[in-house]
């Protein structure tokens, strides 16, 4: 019931410019209306609002798939309940995307972006159409053969992850902040979406026979709808967009390469002489001067997975709510990580100071303690209040610092810049996943 109102509110925000001339990216020289005198660059605000809104789809299809998978993980435990699946099914997944973005991460100047981001989208919408496959080749059983083969899919999520993630952030690191933070909302807006739309399914199907196998086909088979739509927005409408062009020759102006193919999706023609003369600052060099944004967001996601989702679905014991309370701490954890990531819109709560965001992301790590005493003594009410903490802190400060890292440098850095961040992203929620197995090992319940 929420989207409405954030989608109303995303456009009212972006309808018209926020961020005064030095946020806008454009050479020194531009006219106020963002029109550079030799260049004929399009006005500002052309194709803006159509921009933010693609972006906004791209970042829900590249986490949909994934976050339908968790929010389903209810159908799991019923299949295999002995194989946590919340827990392993994430540990599957991680190896394969932090692998595959450390490579893809090093190898970045010489990858097209253009090539990457389709194909990761394609493996997501594949991916989603062979989890029914499966699903309807088993009739619903479990057992150990059905697990594996559910494990190989969940690995393809990793590996169509890497390749998403990092060639989006990258790519749209070297054009406006508006641009990330509206792909960064789609990603947690893919969390809102799946766990409301799972909560309906869940409701529609509970009295019919096989009612929850049911509800998970029908969730699966929207989330697959929502991946190829991202497909097509990628290939065919993202590229032609007035302003993402102006972005993306202003980069090929700067020495970047990775444009090269989306330049010539939107018809045009970059010459071959025209080389950035300026040095680049290696990815060595990138990581010394952002070591902070780069363990930051490290740290918030070892944080934040250590708890979300395995610790909530297995560690919160029994209450009035039964087999809705992990789903309702789910919805509540993706719908204020989504609230959380419009919160920097807000300039007087936008964290910009660097030592003020390493700060707040360490303090966060009191919540550690917070959950345990709240899940051995305290009712469903605090527990759905500190998870909705969990989920609007990891919003506000994801946002705040994929959108202040990038600033100051040439498209070339801030592409790579973009790709090192994606890499630490999913280094933290790979060390998360795993640090999640000690609540288990804990309580002595592996």
């Amino acid at each position: 019931m929420c989207f409405p109102l954030i989608l109303i509110i995303h456009a009212f925000v972006f309808i018209t410019p926020r961020f005064p001339p030095r946020y806008s990216g454009f050479p020194l020289g531009s006219t106020m209306n963002g029109a550079t005198e030799e260049s004929g660059a399009p006005a500002r605000t052309e194709g803006k609002f159509t921009a933010l809104a693609v972006c906004w789809v791209l970042g829900l299809g590249s986490l949909v798939s994934w976050n339908s998978m968790l929010t389903i993980s209810d159908y799991y435990y019923q299949l295999f309940p002995h194989y946590h699946p919340s827990r392993v099914l994430t540990l599957v997944y991680q190896p394969f995307a932090l692998g595959v973005i450390a490579i893809l991460a090093y190898h970045e100047a010489k990858i097209d972006t253009r090539w990457r981001n389709i194909r990761g989208y394609a493996l997501f919408f594949i991916s989603t159409v062979l989890l029914i496959v499966l699903d309807l080749v088993t009739s619903g059983k479990g057992g150990i053969g059905p697990y594996i083969a559910l494990c190989v899919i969940v690995g393809s999520f990793g590996v169509a992850d890497a390749f998403v993630q990092g060639g989006m952030v990258g790519d749209l690191s070297l054009m406006c902040p508006e641009f990330i933070q509206s792909f960064m909302a789609g990603l947690a807006a893919s969390g809102a979406l799946t766990s409301g739309l799972r909560l309906i399914t869940k409701a529609a199907f509970e009295d019919f026979h096989s009612g929850l196998r049911k509800g998970t086909i029908l969730f699966l088979s929207i989330s697959a709808a929502f991946e190829f739509l991202c497909v097509v927005l990628y290939a065919i409408v993202f590229p032609k967009i007035p302003l993402v062009k102006f972005y993306r020759k202003k980069a090929a102006s700067e020495g970047s390469k990775t444009v090269s193919s989306d330049l010539a999706a939107a018809g045009i023609q970059i010459q071959s002489n025209q080389e950035d003369k300026t040095e680049i600052l290696s990815k060595k060099q990138l990581f010394q001067k952002n070591m902070d944004y780069l363990f930051g967001v490290y740290l918030i996601y070892v944080l934040t997975l250590s708890i979300f989702p395995g610790f909530l679905y297995e560690n919160t014991g029994e209450h009035q709510l039964g087999s809705w309370y992990p789903l309702v701490l789910i919805a509540m954890y993706n719908v204020w990580d989504l609230v959380g990531r419009y919160v920097p819109l807000i300039n007087c709560l936008k964290l910009e100071s660097r030592k003020g965001l390493l700060i707040a992301i360490l303090s966060r790590f009191l919540l550690v303690p917070a959950f345990y005493f709240t899940a051995k003594y305290g009712d469903q009410g605090w527990m759905i209040l500190l998870t909705s903490f969990l989920g609007l802190s990891n919003g506000h400060l994801t946002v705040c610092v994929f959108t202040a890292a990038p600033k100051g440098y040439k498209a070339p850095e801030q592409n790579a810049l973009g790709n090192l961040l994606v890499m630490f992203l999913l280094g933290g929620i790979f060390s998360g996943v795993a640090l999640d197995w000690l609540w288990i090992i804990g309580n002595g319940s592996f």
